[in-house]
């Protein structure tokens, strides 16, 4: 199972590679194809107890590297490379507040939440991309996400989520695969749009989270 965890690094490389090939829809598939195994390993490690039969290997500290590589590193990477970061510089901001928030031993709270906003910059940037969202605005929303990665809000865990865990779940994978429809086919997903559409379940995580995490509560 730690072969599988690992092998999100590998993706990751792969994307790099491409972004430097120019071949971004692959890139983007990549990205999504990292996200998707991120999202089952844990529930399966946690399953086959694979903490018990590999005590030597932390697990854990083996997603945190993997998880920084495609949350943070090629999605950035990816940005400066489509143009949407101007000037390259801001590039700073986000791989600078992804590696506090993943240096945290908060990051993961005891009750199951991510602390501070989880960087989740593949979204970003295959929104900046897709959206075709203009440099100033996709900077603007870089530098707004990088200062929500100190802001000690509440944002759920999938994967372990005691209140609609089966729905969010099954929206993330429905998530991945309309995001790979717009990668592979954008023209007509543009005319349909659907990248517009797909916004609904990054709007219905935040509103969980929102909830869940009891925002409005001083010290949530």
């Amino acid at each position: 199972m730690h072969a599988l965890t690992a092998s999100g690094a590998v993706c990751a490389t792969l994307a790099l590679i491409e972004i430097s090939r120019g071949a971004l829809e692959r890139a983007g598939l990549l990205m999504l194809a990292a996200l998707a195994i991120d999202s089952v390993d844990g529930t399966l490690a946690r399953r086959l107890r694979v903490a018990d039969l590999t005590p030597q290997v932390d697990g854990r500290r083996l997603d945190d590297v993997v998880d920084f590589l495609n949350y943070a590193v090629v999605p950035v990477v990816f940005m400066v490379w489509i143009g949407a970061l101007a000037p390259p510089a801001l590039a700073a901001a986000p791989v600078m507040a992804s590696a506090y928030g993943f240096a945290q031993r908060d990051a993961k709270t005891e009750d199951d939440f991510f602390l501070g906003w989880p960087s989740y910059w593949n979204v970003v940037a295959l929104y900046a991309w897709r959206l075709e969202v203009g440099a100033l605005w996709t900077g603007a929303w870089v530098l707004l996400f990088s200062a929500l990665v100190f802001v000690p809000l509440k944002y759920v865990y999938p994967s372990k989520l005691h209140v609609f865990r089966r729905t969010t779940i099954a929206g993330t994978f429905a998530w991945i695969l309309l995001m790979a429809a717009i990668v592979i086919w954008p023209a007509p997903a543009r005319s349909l749009r659907l990248a517009e559409l797909s916004l609904a379940f990054p709007v219905w995580y935040v509103a969980l989270s929102a909830w869940h995490g009891r925002w409005w509560r001083r010290g949530a």
